[in-house]
């Protein structure tokens, strides 16, 4: 009788689990459905606005978006079926948003080309996919990956281009017959490889690592053992540095230090890398012009709004002029703004969705990077949990850092919007990162999840990831502060050329005196 009852439990176990699996299918169909019909309506919207660049040929970007995501929907039910349900549907609606944002604001050319990244990043989550499980290629071979990552990115110290013949030579690449320029920037891959690096270095040396003296209160980290990981993420430094890529050495250096904290559990280690970071700030701002530039600009944009400070005012008027409900796809003017489809997407969202649009846009971001951290809590081995947590807080932290400096909560830097930004480095590494991710969620479900609050490391990353929630909902208050506190003290600046604009098209009749004779009329 209590054989018969523990068969009769197992088999009703094995139901619920299969049952399980059918929903998690189901549900990412249905938002994937969702995110297509959000395209779709966009595609509609753009076609019915009259802009002068709109042509039938943007239509396909509808399909490219379609035939990636199908295909990924299709392969990772092959490779992976018992993934999160969330992240591709979320990867979807963001990239088929970027899609959107590059067909209003660029010509032609630029979808095109972006939607042929499009296709090589879903080859690439395909690629991270169909990899023999337990990320073993990735964690032996940790040395070899980074070594190629840096050997990379120093060779644009050699043969470095910018696709726009000035500026910081952060590009390898050229012009090609029927491709036109394709460029690739090492530093997107190199934020990835290192990401690796660190979850593999520290879940190998973890103990031994944060095993160091003591000097007073604080632990000090095991020099013998920190060594190695001090000397590759150093080297990754002064390379940035030296290229004056400011933005990635910034996401580099807080990645760093929260993946650390998350191994170790040490404030310490936060409290003395957040002094290092404030002397190399005030370092950074006395000794190079590009960052003196841009804290003087953060600090007082509206000393010398029309010459250097131009393209940041500008992006808050746009906030100002989207408000709370936005002008509508294609009905504002978001071009105002320089360079907006790679530096201010998130300037163009305020002013054609409104703050409803800014906050959803937030929400989903946000919803990835904790869903991310959620997977790193759940999984089993120290180097998943690890790798899972640096990728989360990677593209959580990349996605703020941009976001941020569009509405001055800290000085513009030049990274790019994870899965929204014209960028096919950006979108390359954004979409490798997603595929690692799905590949920890599927092995962790497959063995069965940890229970959430398992592990030693499970503390430091849910304050890693309550952290994250509290900068994107500060975010969030700062994007509706500009909106709609100083919404009318922005849109009726003079320096706002939405109101030149406005009055041109405003139609004024001829004046007459009381006996019929003409007065004046507008030519």
């Amino acid at each position: 009788m209590h054989t018969r009852h523990i068969e009769e439990q197992t088999q009703a176990i094995a139901r619920v689990g299969s049952l399980a699996r059918l929903p998690g299918r189901t549900l990412e169909r249905l938002l994937l459905g969702l995110a297509g019909v959000s395209v779709l309506v966009g595609v509609v919207t753009l076609s019915l606005a009259g802009l002068p660049h709109w042509s039938p040929a943007h239509w396909g970007l509808l399909v490219a978006w379609a035939f990636c995501f199908g295909a990924a929907h299709v392969l990772l039910e092959r490779y992976l079926p018992r993934r999160d349900p969330f992240l591709l549907p979320l990867s979807a609606f963001l990239s088929g948003w970027g899609l959107l944002l590059i067909a209003r604001l660029s010509a032609l050319s630029f979808l095109v080309r972006q939607c042929i990244w499009l296709v090589l990043g879903v080859a690439v989550l395909w690629a991270v996919a169909s990899r023999p499980p337990g990320l073993r290629w990735l964690r032996r071979y940790r040395y070899t990956w980074l070594l190629g990552g840096l050997a990379l990115l120093a060779a644009t110290l050699l043969w470095g281009r910018n696709p726009t013949g000035y500026g910081p030579r952060l590009w390898l690449g050229g012009r090609f017959p029927l491709l036109g320029g394709l460029y690739i920037q090492p530093s997107e891959l190199l934020k990835l490889l290192m990401v690796a690096f660190l979850a593999s270095y520290l879940a190998e040396k973890r103990e031994l690592v944060v095993d160091g003296p003591r000097w007073g209160l604080v632990r000090l980290p095991s020099l013998a053992y920190m060594a190695p990981l001090l000397v590759m993420w150093g080297l990754a430094m002064v390379l940035l540095a030296w290229q004056q890529d400011l933005g990635a050495a910034l996401l580099f250096f807080f990645t760093f230090l929260a993946m650390l904290y998350q191994a170790s559990g040490a404030w310490g280690y936060v409290a003395g890398g957040v002094a290092l970071f404030l002397v190399a700030a005030l370092g950074s701002y006395a000794l190079l012009d590009t960052v003196t530039l841009r804290v003087d600009i953060w600090l007082n944009p509206w000393a010398d709004p029309a010459g250097r400070a131009f393209q940041v005012v500008q992006a808050l008027i746009a906030f100002a002029s989207g408000g709370l409900f936005g002008q509508g796809l294609g009905q504002g003017h978001p071009t105002y703004v320089p360079a907006i489809h790679t530096d201010f997407p998130f300037a163009a969202i305020a002013e054609e969705f409104g703050l409803i649009g800014v906050v959803a846009l937030i929400a989903a971001i946000a919803m990835l990077a904790l869903r991310g951290m959620r997977i790193a809590l759940q999984a089993r081995t120290p180097f998943q949990q690890l790798l899972a947590a640096g990728l989360s807080t990677f593209l959580g932290l990349q996605a703020w850092v941009i976001m941020a400096g569009s509405v001055r909560l800290i000085p513009l830097t030049g990274v790019t919007l994870p899965f929204v930004s014209y960028g096919g480095s950006s979108l390359f590494s954004s979409f490798a990162a997603l595929g690692l991710l799905l590949v920890v969620s599927h092995e962790t479900q497959s063995v069965g999840p940890a229970p959430l609050a398992a592990g030693s490391m499970a503390g430091p990353m849910r304050r890693v990831g309550f952290a994250l929630l509290v900068a994107f909902g500060g975010l969030a208050l700062m994007s509706g502060y500009w909106g709609l506190v100083r919404q009318e003290a922005l849109r009726t600046r003079d320096d706002n050329p939405r109101l030149v604009l406005a009055e041109q098209r405003v139609r004024r009749g001829p004046i007459f005196d009381r006996r019929g004779t003409l007065l004046a009329r507008s030519e």
